[in-house]
């Protein structure tokens, strides 16, 4: 049986969640350099740079990677950031994310699939690039 978590972290740790989904990006970089891991997931599996991407912040996205961070990471639906922001069409967030590393081919579905998915061609042509 496990503990239950302390209220006090439970708190922080949803805070810093809302930062990267509202793209507040300086007060996000402050908690990941004073110790918060750029790589924290929430409870579903989603990462910070999930959310970053997923809600359109590149800049968040940016800062999260050069902190450490995976653009890679797949949640527990099998998705990755990329094929969120393909998802959601959020162009400046894809070009973040494959500076970054993302691979268009990663995840369930993946980016690739995703834009086929929605006839997206230039991505698939972006993605064919990398």
């Amino acid at each position: 049986m496990s503990e239950a978590p302390d209220p006090e972290v439970v708190e922080l740790a949803t805070k810093i969640f809302d930062l990267a989904r509202q793209g507040q990006t300086e007060e996000l970089v402050a908690y990941v350099d004073a110790g918060v891991p750029a790589s924290l997931t929430n409870d579903r599996g989603d990462s910070l740079v999930m959310l970053a991407a997923y809600h359109g912040h590149a800049d968040a996205v940016r800062v999260l990677l050069a902190r450490g961070a995976e653009a890679n990471r797949i949640n527990d639906r099998g998705q990755t950031p990329l094929a969120g922001a393909v998802f959601k069409g959020e162009k400046e967030v894809i070009r973040a994310l494959l500076e970054g590393g993302a691979d268009p081919a990663a995840g369930t579905p993946s980016a690739v699939d995703t834009a086929r998915m929605f006839g997206k061609t230039e991505l698939l042509e972006l993605f064919g690039a990398h």
